[in-house]
């Protein structure tokens, strides 16, 4: 059964850390934990010391045995063609060839996250942070499961099996959407790779590796998230897949197990999606 967790007295305030790691302990995160977060400040509010408090919070509720893991994406890194959508910019066909030679290469240890918000960001460039080596779409990591859930991450794969949404899957994460809704649920897409049929399509990304920086080219599922807040308010109503929702700040919060999500989710889409395009 969906719970929720107890709202603060007055979740307009500023918060300290104090205030914050009472507010995530009631939302049910566990010292020990392995927790995917995807996070709006903004929505949580006033936080004195700002993202750097709020990292310490739920790195002080999970504690030494404990995870935090982050989405550190860079969709900025693509194919002129696509700019539109993961830069919101339009180019002229004519400069695509110029451009795809002089975007920078990714570096794990440097480039910074894009389109995610501040709370990546903090985590990434921590002491200890390990970050996951896609081009386009990686996640860091801190505390005793980081390597395990950052290795490996293949170069031609976004989201799939090969990537650290699965390894959180065998972990048994959990997941915390500190102020967004379902339709930033990265988890999710690990269900589509799990759709027969789900269509695929091209993506294009600048990478370095030993003989410098290239242009590479590889083919991965085509994400749809249009029906992933329809997809969640479905897996909410699910009785035995308990969701618990609360405050944290100001901001409304989910927080639940990655693995059934997943599970419930390859379902879900399988029985709503009802046009594919094949796969090739």
């Amino acid at each position: 059964m969906t719970t929720r967790a107890a709202r603060p007295v007055d979740p307009t305030g500023p918060l300290g850390p104090e205030e914050l790691a009472s507010q995530l302990r009631v939302m049910g995160i566990r010292p020990g934990d392995t927790v995917l977060v995807h996070a709006s400040l903004r929505a949580v509010g006033r936080v004195r010391g700002g993202a750097g408090v709020v990292a310490d919070s739920l790195l002080d509720v999970l504690g030494t045995d404990g995870t935090l893991v982050v989405y550190t994406q860079t969709p900025d890194n693509s194919d002129p063609s696509r700019w539109p959508v993961t830069r919101g910019c339009a180019v002229p066909v004519a400069e695509w060839p110029r451009l795809r030679a002089t975007v920078p290469a990714f570096d794990a240890g440097r480039t910074p996250s894009f389109g995610v918000g501040v709370l990546p960001e903090e985590v990434r460039t921590r002491p200890g942070a390990l970050r996951s080596s896609h081009p386009q779409s990686s996640f860091a990591a801190l505390g005793p499961a980081a390597a395990r859930i950052t290795a490996g991450h293949d170069l031609n794969c976004h989201l799939g099996e090969e990537s650290p949404l699965a390894r959180l899957e065998e972990l048994n994460a959990r997941i915390l959407l500190l102020g967004v809704g379902y339709s930033v649920c990265t988890a999710f897409h690990l269900a589509e790779y799990r759709v027969p049929g789900q269509g695929r399509r091209d993506y294009g990304c600048a990478v370095a590796d030993g003989s410098g920086r290239r242009w590479h080219r590889y083919r991965d599922v085509d994400f749809d998230a249009s029906d992933f807040p329809a997809l969640g308010d479905s897996y909410e109503a699910q009785p035995e897949r308990p969701v618990t929702r609360g405050g944290v700040g100001a901001a409304d919060c989910r927080l639940f197990d990655l693995a059934p999500a997943v599970a419930y989710a390859s379902k879900w889409l399988i029985e709503h999606r009802s046009r594919w395009r094949p796969v090739e």
